[in-house]
């Protein structure tokens, strides 16, 4: 057998070796199953006529700016007031995640004020809030002292001034509720109602089946939410949603791929009634995406009608028509949710961090140190002066390698995350991106090998080589080695593609 068939043999057995070493690492995988069919949600009530009245919006308004103390800092709000006499409801918003700012709400906030509501606006805390640390209990009480603010204002109903949250402002908003029966009413727009780990890996499972992508990808990216370590991804909104005795509605848009319609709306009833909260109302808005707008543009029809009909209609909107608590548009939803196996504890993102910080020492470490020595201008003798100069190519080539490949896996999740957030993206994008992956991680597991090679029949022929030579060989092949079996648990080497 010549080299190259050597060669062959040797990548193809290491290539089994890896991929299963990575199946025995890895957790259980994550495979949702398809959720059963629930006949009452596919014949679904249409959203009755009167809910979705025009409702006249061009009274005149005020606004103010002011500043409100909460726990660790003071935040900038906005209130905006009709100027007709008398008292009015009354709606605190809150946002969704991200460092949320107070403009995102400016049109329809200002609608409502038009329309008789009095609205406050505010930015999202900075202190106690960011990527990795999320308290909704800490978020609650600032949803609280905005409420305290508009309930001294003497044109608003205290009786009827409530709060409006999307998305992860609605894992927030029933803990307030729970907390002070000064929040009179409840709107949820796109509340998950489960788990964030569960909506967001659901979410991404959804978008990566529209891709079409290889069932690789899934796992590197499932992989890779277990081994976060963010406590508030196993927030159970639960137990705070079966202290809600205030009125709630609820509004999801059809076409938002991020919300499991069917387990949100079941887990919200089934919260509320074990409250003994009947005062709810559901609806399904046709053609509506997850900030309730129809492609990211105008509003959906009805929503700011439907909106502002409940809460001028309170306490009469609260409960609605007989058989009539859930209606509208049909929700699809066809996989249940489930949560992400956790990562064992040499995949956490402390293990993960110190992998990838030896890697990068060790990548730094080689050309330094060899660098240092062809500034010596040391006499190598014979066998290094002809054996080294063709390890280093080998292993300048590794290294560089190395990096592509840390930096394509990098680059190619932000692809996936770009993606979802966008509600976007092309599956050849995928494919595409996902095979540069594989390649170069096939690539870096042929020049270990070689490289191995090559420095093994160096040393049998006589090379004895310098401290940092040793430093250089050890450090790429060593770091290379452990960059191998960690992309063996994240699935770059296994089966199926």
């Amino acid at each position: 057998m010549n080299g190259r068939g050597r060669l062959s043999v040797a990548t193809g057995l290491m290539l089994m070796t890896l991929a299963t070493v990575g199946s025995l690492l890895s957790p259980p995988a994550f495979d949702p199953p398809r959720l059963s069919h629930d006949q009452s949600f596919e014949h679904l009530p249409p959203q009755p006529a009167a809910e979705m009245r025009p409702v006249r919006h061009d009274a005149p308004i005020v606004s103010q700016e002011i500043t409100v103390a909460v726990q660790g800092e003071r935040l900038p709000a906005t209130v905006r007031a009709p100027r007709t006499p008398g008292r009015h409801p009354a709606m605190v918003f809150v946002q969704g995640s991200g460092n949320g700012s107070r403009g995102e709400f400016t049109t329809q906030a200002t609608w409502l004020a038009r329309a008789g509501v009095v609205t406050l606006t505010y930015d999202k805390r900075t202190v106690g809030y960011d990527f990795r640390h999320r308290d909704f209990g800490l978020l609650a009480d600032d949803a609280l002292r905005m409420i305290e603010t508009l309930q001294r204002r003497s044109d608003v109903d205290p009786v009827r001034t409530g709060l409006w949250g999307v998305s992860e402002g609605s894992w927030v908003i029933p803990i307030a509720a729970a907390r002070s029966l000064d929040v009179g009413y409840a709107v949820l727009v796109s509340s998950p109602n489960v788990t964030p780990m569960r909506q967001v890996a659901w979410a991404l499972n959804e978008q990566l089946e529209r891709l079409h992508a290889p069932t690789g990808v899934r796992e590197l990216l499932t992989k890779a939410m277990g081994g976060v370590g963010f406590d508030f991804l196993r927030y159970d909104s639960a137990p705070a949603l079966r202290q809600v005795r205030q009125p709630v509605l609820a509004l999801y848009g059809t076409t938002d791929p991020s919300i499991p319609f069917v387990e949100s709306t079941q887990m919200l009833t089934s919260a509320l009634d074990a409250a003994g909260n009947s005062d709810y109302t559901i609806r399904f808005l046709d053609g509506a995406d997850h900030a309730m707008r129809v492609n990211g543009g105008a509003f959906a029809r009805g929503y700011l009608d439907s909106l502002a009909n409940w809460i001028l209609g309170l306490p009469g909107t609260a409960r609605p028509p007989s058989g009539a608590q859930i209606a509208g548009a049909t929700p699809v939803q066809r996989y249940e949710t489930a949560d992400v196996p956790a990562a064992p504890w040499y995949t956490g993102t402390a293990i993960l961090g110190l992998a990838l910080t030896i890697t990068t020492v060790a990548y730094v470490a080689a050309p330094v140190t060899e660098r240092m020595l062809r500034l010596r201008g040391r006499d190598l003798g014979a066998p290094a002066a002809q054996l080294w100069p063709a390890i280093r190519r080998r292993l300048s080539r590794m290294l560089l390698t190395g990096v592509g490949l840390l930096a394509a896996v990098m680059a190619f999740i932000m692809l996936i995350v770009l993606f979802s957030v966008n509600q976007a993206g092309a599956w050849p994008a995928v494919l595409a991106g996902w095979l540069v992956v594989r390649v170069l991680a096939i690539l870096i597991l042929v020049q270990e090998i070689t490289a191995s090679v090559a420095v093994y029949h160096a040393i049998r022929d006589g090379w004895e080589p310098t401290r940092p030579q040793r430093v250089a060989v050890a450090g790429v092949l060593g770091t290379t080695g452990l960059l191998l079996v960690t992309g063996a648990y994240y699935g770059l080497f296994g089966i199926p593609w």
